[in-house]
């Protein structure tokens, strides 16, 4: 079977399973889980029981999907994904996405864990994407076209919808939560990144860098699905101070960081 069929084979089992139906899905990074404990009268279906769905390796990934009630409203909340540098291919690591779209999701949050790379950031930011740069040098789209799916070509001008952004700073305003916005640019990892490259990054225009999101929001635009994308700075990147990074300390910053976030996500669903 193609992608469709097995995307559709997925939103049918996890069809089978909920009791409620999501319109809005959370995809949570590095770090970030704590949002799913906040779901309410929640069913908790790990990946390795939904058909073709890929597993997480990585720590601070749960992988599981959790589907409840946020704020009186119904979402699918992803407690972890897949990526490249673990082994999966883009149409692996996308699968996720396309079977949210098939399931009849038409908006998605999706968060990440990300090195700063504008000056004056601290750790413990959090940004809304404005925009992104895939240095993956993939393209998830790329094959064969499944017009059930969307167009051959289609536009990315507005990756990140405006209009979900406008929503999140009034809610981060009416909460005192401090955000900004900032493009992010994503590439295929493992290894973190060189001073060099930091600086040829932001010469590009970057003000994150991380290694996840781009090809997810790339395959969630070909399917008309509505992009919120939050980075948490959880490490400043590469050259910008004197330490050595490691995933220890992304992982401990999003701890810190992920109430806030959850905060911030529980009053941003409801205004969706």
């Amino acid at each position: 079977m193609g992608i469709f069929e097995n995307a559709t084979e997925a939103a049918e089992f996890l069809r089978a399973k909920i009791e409620v139906t999501p319109r809005i899905a959370i995809v949570l990074g590095s770090g970030l889980g704590e949002i799913a404990a906040q779901v309410e009268s929640p069913i908790c279906i790990p990946y390795s029981e939904i058909p073709h769905f890929p597993r997480s390796t990585v720590e601070g990934h749960s992988g599981r999907l959790v589907v409840g009630l946020l704020s009186g409203t119904p979402v699918a909340v992803m407690q972890g994904r897949v990526h490249g540098y673990e082994g999966y291919g883009p149409e692996q690591v996308t699968f996720p996405m396309r079977v949210l779209g098939r399931l009849g999701i038409g908006t998605v949050i999706i968060t990440n864990a990300a090195g700063g790379v504008r000056f004056g950031m601290q750790q413990g930011d959090l940004l809304l994407i404005s925009d992104q740069i895939n240095l993956t040098g993939i393209n998830p789209a790329s094959g064969p076209n499944d017009a059930r799916f969307g167009l051959r070509f289609f536009d990315m001008t507005e990756a990140y919808s405006g209009r979900l952004r406008a929503i999140a700073h009034a809610v981060a305003d009416q909460n005192d939560i401090a955000i900004a916005e900032g493009v992010y640019l994503g590439l295929s990892g493992p290894s973190f990144e060189t001073p060099a490259e930091i600086r040829a990054f932001r010469t590009l225009g970057a003000d994150l860098v991380g290694m996840s999101t781009v090809q997810e929001v790339i395959v969630a635009r070909h399917m008309e699905i509505e992009v919120l994308g939050i980075s948490c700075v959880t490490n400043l990147a590469a050259g910008m101070t004197k330490e050595h990074l490691n995933h220890e300390e992304v992982m401990e910053t999003g701890l810190r960081i992920q109430s806030t976030l959850a905060k911030l996500l529980s009053c941003i669903v409801p205004q969706i």
